[in-house]
């Protein structure tokens, strides 16, 4: 390509000159091509391990101007033949005008000015995204394109200069980062080694140090492991590589690949080897730390954060943390845990303002929200950019009322604001399944049913009453609502328990849920309305578990609790039909429903399925497998004696799922399990993890006498249902876990409080980041263990019905799995959700479409046809394409395989012979396939028309009656009998030889085509060729015999072909050729013969066509010009076509036809074509080729350097 004129001082160093006139050089760099030598060698490893551009234009050209040594790069190649082009057009276009120029400088600007203007007209037309990148990073990636042959659907995200470690040697060399894929490359002393590894196959990955591998990255998957040391930033490196693993985890979870986002605004300036695609992710990731930490919605977009101070008047000084503006939220985090954290709407704000600056508070800046409260910031590093940031985020803000000051000491309004949309939060006239006159759509079913409870005065409702005074008190020092300041006094009173009345409104406030609900007014009602009256598989099991919701609680004893659940469980299924509904999320909503009102709980269920337990209500409860993952991580951790107890024991897999799912709600007293639900919705899924230890630390020495599963899992029920809240002042509330594990002596009761604070005390050191980084680990090792109990479900599921082995089965899922998820990330047709439901049985889940399965079908086919392979294994797909709609299953991806490799010569033949028909025959391929098809339809209609019979009895009597027809007793008694015959006629039956269609001449045609086609790379071709001539000639005889018998007498309708003329105006063959009516059609194979054998023979040179003339053997040549198939003698090969006449020109006969049994019994006859069908394929030996495709690594010595181009391939 063309680039940047630029001044070399040294032309000769390192580089060798090729070409050369007067003005221009044209050189290669030494180490590139053939020879080189030990220079070329330590030429080649220097440009590695300095990265060096040469790596990826080893020639370029320089412009020199008489005795100058001075010299001017032009251009550059990443091949001769690249390079070539640019130096014939210099010489063809500016030599003969630089000849004229009167000095060499003229010469120089001349020319730097022409290259100058072609590389900006070249400039016009590339896209605006790639400019993004800068000039090295562009030329990195298309090194990596060239090294590793990927795609230019490929995005390359970062490359870091590292060693890996090929056993006790480190190569020095570059890893580089993709989207789906780790690659690696390293050349040393002509010594190269190439290494990729699919992000979807890595099961591990972590940051460890050690003696032999300092700062070291291992990245193991299923079969190997790999080392990767020396970075210069480890850090850095690992995060992006946990990025990218995770989103291929994703990709393998829900089919979610990786989408660019467009929308981030540009950088201020080109960073050096920083993509877009970087910065992307770093967004990303900034993004996921600030919604977890605020508990956010997901389409909160951090603006930026800086460093502040924040004035606390409960405490009366200035907190120091870091202030974080997003497009609807203003937060602030102090540095010191737990100290003060605050959250401020901007639907919230009422005024911004610039205060006055002083040296005890400088750069402040005041927020005031409608509620009357302000918000003091100082400190802050820019505070007028800051100001207008918030100001352009005030003026998108769908409400009224705000107002910003850019000056000092005093506010202005805003110029424009949005108003509030008008009918959002307006109830329609008329709702039919929710309304705002329903009990539950205004107070929680608690309330409800205590309304006319008598009012208690003893110790309990005591305690009670006091904490709703704490709870008060503390509302008026920091605040009630969203805006509340929440500092380590909310904790502490969190952790001593929510008084039921205020239990609803502090659950939406920590949890998130009250923002979003106050952003979607009248949401919850549409998607009732909307959802309430279908029939799904999520409201059938809906409908399963309705009455299974906490049945000994009075509020769910009746239709009202019902009622609402339903509607809240089944609006929650419409608005996230990937999740739908799962088990244990009926619990869950049903204690939301006590305490909140309907649209509340459906809030609350959003935050928990959706940020606050991630993936734990899916189809296979990932998130809560992961989660159980990392509690035996961390009971390995903390109690390191009794977890390997345990683990012998399998205890801690078995008890811990529903502690998680449920949050303990399903295992432990509902008044206890309550108050673990509070500190969940202010701290998270790590108190869930630390009262579970907790639980095991108390029952250890218990725990660890237990000789069996049975003994532990009792011992811990009776624990859990033992934990009681002294403190409810709820009347008490059957367990029934509690009936069914209580024993003969009751063990002591455990206050649920003490536990928590037993928790906080041994196990609060646990954090957050922690947990998300163990979550991160055991998220691969869930995954991929899915993956593997899905591929066995697989082939458990077919292997009965499949001649292939266990392994050929699993080896045959990965490639078909594989195809599936790069289809996904490199382009198809489809979209991959059409592809992917992971919602269907395992055996469903991955399909493949027309393209992928063409790919498979090359590669692991066992019929070659060369050319002619993409238009069989066309037909094959639509032939296995049951439903028709464009894709096939795993399944039947199999099915087509195991009759070309395990079917005996008739099911081979049998296969074939559909491949010929229709469906599998398009209308496209075969111009009376439409007609055949409507003929055939014609004979199935009436073979089907049983299927309309109505079988209700009491209908067929009726009618008898009325039509005074007698029907004896006995008749009527015996009707059950016509039933089952009637339904043993409708069976399907399994398609015998007899049961398949006939074959019109189009069909036949493009059948031995087909055949033709196959035997072109058989050793016995010639012997095949005789042989497939003989049987056509032969078939074509019979045909014309079964036509006359057919015809002999028979007053029917012809079945024509879609010919060009009707059947009636065919021309009648003369008389005094007996034979002529045969001869158009025999004229018509032997050229479609003729054709085939014209296409699949590939170019050849000269003196391979002077080998070929001696190597015919005895066979005779003869043009099928004037052949007639009944001249075809056993020593006839047909190589030639006569003419430009087209098949499709020609006139078929529409009354020819033959069956597979005539198709069978002329193959037989022929001894080479028995024994091709007859020949068993090994699949071993087609998928050994695929697997080098795939493999992990590859290592090529070599003592000069190779094309980069040809490293692609």
């Amino acid at each position: 390509m063309w680039i940047t004129p630029g001044e070399v001082l040294l032309a000769n160093a390192l580089w060798v000159s090729e070409r050369a006139n007067p003005f221009f050089i044209l050189q290669r760099r030494k180490g590139h091509g053939k020879g080189g030598g030990i220079t070329g060698l330590l030429v080649g490893t220097m440009d590695v391990v300095l990265d060096s551009s040469a790596r990826v234009a080893p020639y370029r050209i320089l412009h020199q101007t008489g005795d100058s040594q001075i010299f001017c790069s032009i251009a550059c190649g990443s091949s001769r033949k690249e390079i070539t082009e640019h130096w014939e057009w210099l010489e063809t276009n500016l030599l003969q005008t630089l000849s004229i120029f009167d000095n060499n400088e003229e010469i120089t600007t001349f020319v730097k000015g022409k290259i100058s203007g072609i590389i900006a007209e070249e400039n016009k037309s590339k896209a605006a995204l790639e400019d993004e990148d800068s000039g090295k990073f562009r030329e990195a990636e298309l090194k990596m394109r060239k090294l590793f042959g990927m795609p230019g659907e490929e995005k390359l995200v970062n490359y870091y200069s590292c060693s890996y470690w090929k056993g006790r040697v480190p190569r020095q060399g570059w890893v580089y980062l993709s989207v789906n894929h780790l690659c690696f490359y390293s050349l040393l002393l002509g010594k190269e080694v190439t290494l990729v590894v699919q992000w979807t196959e890595v099961i591990r990955l972590e940051k460890n140090a050690t003696l032999l591998f300092p700062e070291s990255v291992r990245v193991s998957t299923r079969h190997t492991e790999h080392y990767f040391s020396m970075f210069l930033n480890v850090n850095d490196t690992f995060k992006l590589m946990e990025q990218l693993a995770t989103i291929a985890m994703r990709q393998l979870l829900d089919n979610e690949g990786f989408a660019a986002d467009h929308s981030l605004p540009k950088a201020c300036k080109t960073l050096k080897n920083v993509s877009a695609l970087k910065r992307d992710l770093d967004a990303r990731a900034k993004n996921e730390r600030y919604r977890a930490l605020f508990r956010l919605t997901q389409d909160e977009r951090l603006d930026g954060h800086t460093d502040c101070t924040l004035w606390t008047p409960f405490a009366k000084m200035h907190i120091v943390g870091q202030l974080f503006v997003s497009n609807n939220y203003i937060c602030f985090c102090s540095r010191e845990e737990d100290l003060c954290q605050l959250i401020i709407p901007l639907r919230e704000v009422s005024i911004v303002e610039k205060a006055d600056s002083s040296s005890v508070l400088p750069c402040p800046v005041s927020i005031s929200t409608k509620n009357k409260m302000t918000f003091l910031f100082a400190n802050l590093k820019d505070r007028d950019f800051l100001v207008q940031r918030i100001s352009d985020f005030l003026q998108r803000t769908p409400e009224s009322g705000h107002s910003v000051s850019q000056s000092e000491g005093s506010t202005t309004p805003l110029s424009s604001s949005l108003p509030t949309p008008t009918g959002a939060a307006g109830e329609p006239s008329q709702r039919r399944h929710y309304s705002p006159s329903l009990p539950t759509a205004t107070k929680g079913l608690l309330h409800i049913y205590q309304k006319d409870a008598p009012e208690e005065h003893g110790p309990k409702a005591t305690k009670e009453k006091m904490k709703e005074e704490s709870w008060n008190i503390h509302f008026l020092e920091f605040g009630r609502g969203v805006c509340m300041y929440r500092t380590s006094k909310t904790r502490e009173l969190v952790l001593n328990g929510i008084p039921e009345s205020l239990r609803g409104e502090l659950w939406l406030l920590f949890s998130g849920a009250q923002n979003e609900m106050d952003t979607h007014p009248g949401y919850y009602a549409e998607r009732v309305e909307q959802a309430m009256g279908r029939c799904t598989l999520a409201t059938e099991e809906i409908e399963r578990d309705l009455h299974r919701s906490m049945p000994e609680h009075h509020a769910f004893q009746n239709e009202m609790g019902i009622a609402a659940l339903r509607r809240v469980l089944t609006a929650y299924a419409c608005r996230n039909p990937g999740i739908g509904y799962c088990q244990a999320m009926n619990i869950v909503t049903s204690v939301l429903l006590l305490y909140c009102t309907e649209e509340e709980a459906f809030w609350l269920l959003v935050a928990l399925c959706e940020r606050m337990l991630p993936d734990y209500y899916n189809t296979r409860v990932v998130g809560a497998l992961v989660d159980q993952g990392v509690f035996e991580e961390l009971t390995r951790h903390c109690l390191p004696f009794l977890y390997e107890h345990m683990q012998e024991l399998g205890v801690i897999s078995t008890i811990s799922l529903s502690w998680f799912l449920t949050l303990f709600l399903s295992v432990m007293p509902f008044d206890s399990a309550v108050l673990l639900v509070d500190c969940f919705f202010y701290e998270g899924i790590k108190v869930i993890f630390q009262v579970a230890l907790a639980v095991l630390h108390a029952n250890m020495d218990t725990l660890l006498d237990c000789n069996d599963e049975g003994e532990a899992m009792t011992i811990l029920g009776r624990y859990l249902d033992n934990v009681v809240n002294k403190e409810t002042v709820s009347p008490p509330i059957p367990h029934l876990h509690a009936l069914l594990t209580s024993g003969d002596e009751p063990p002591p009761q455990i206050d649920v409080f003490q536990l928590i604070k037993s928790s906080c005390d041994k196990f609060g050191s646990l954090r957050a980041d922690v947990i998300e980084q163990m979550r991160f680990h055991q998220r691969l090792k869930v995954i991929q263990s899915l993956e593997d109990t899905a591929k066995r479900s697989v082939v458990r599921a077919i292997m009965t019905d499949s001649a292939f082995s266990i392994e050929e089965l699993e080896e045959l899922y990965v490639h078909f799995k594989a195809k599936h998820i790069m289809s996904c990330y490199w382009g198809a047709s489809t979209t991959a959700a059409e592809r992917h439901d992971p919602s269907l049985p395992y055996l469903e889940q991955y399909r493949i479409d027309l393209g992928q399965f063409c790919q498979l079908f090359g590669a692991l086919g066992t019929w070659p046809c060369g050319t002619h392979t993409a238009t069989l294994a066309a037909r094959l797909f639509r032939l296995l394409d049951m439903n028709k709609d464009g894709l096939i299953n795993f399944k039947e991806f199999v099915t087509g395989l195991s009759g070309m490799y395990h079917g005996d010569m008739t099911e081979k033949l049998k296969l074939l012979y559909n491949l010929h028909l229709p469906p599998a025959l398009c209308p496209e391929e075969a111009e009376s396939a439409l007609e055949a098809t409507q003929f055939f339809t014609d004979d199935d209609t009436s073979q089907g028309t049983h299927t309309h019979i109505d079988v209700d009895i009491n209908i067929l009597l009726l009618h008898c009656i009325q039509c005074n027809i007698l029907v004896s007793v006995s008749e009527v008694k015996d009707y059950k009998y016509y039933l089952r015959m009637w339904a043993m006629e409708n069976e399907p039956k399994k398609e015998t030889i007899k049961d398949l269609r006939r074959m019109n001449q189009e069909q036949f045609i493009e059948l031995c085509k087909t055949l033709y086609n196959m035997f072109s790379e058989d050793p016995l071709e010639q012997e095949l060729y005789h042989a497939i001539a003989t049987v056509a000639s032969l078939l074509l005889r019979i045909g014309e015999v079964g036509k006359k018998f057919t015809n002999n007498g028979a007053n029917k309708p012809t079945d024509t072909t879609n010919t060009q003329a009707p059947a009636a105006e065919l021309p009648q063959p003369e008389k005094e050729e007996p034979n002529g009516e045969s001869s158009s059609g025999q004229s018509l194979v032997c050229r479609a013969l003729a054709e085939a054998q014209l296409e699949t023979p590939p170019q050849q040179t000269s003196d391979e066509e002077v080998k070929d003339d001696t190597s015919v053997s005895s066979y005779s040549m003869v043009s099928t010009g004037s052949l007639q198939c009944e001249d075809i003698a056993d020593d006839t090969v047909l190589i030639g076509c006569a003419g430009e006449q087209q098949r499709r020109g020609s006139i078929l006969d529409g009354d020819w036809s033959i069956t597979f049994e005539q198709v069978l019994a002329s193959m037989l006859t022929e001894p080479p074509l028995v024994d091709y069908f007859e020949k068993k394929g090994d699949i071993q030996a087609r998928m050994a080729p695929c697997k080098m495709q795939r493999r992990v690594e590859r290592q090529v010595s070599s003592s000069s350097d190779h094309e980069l181009a040809q490293l692609s391939t």
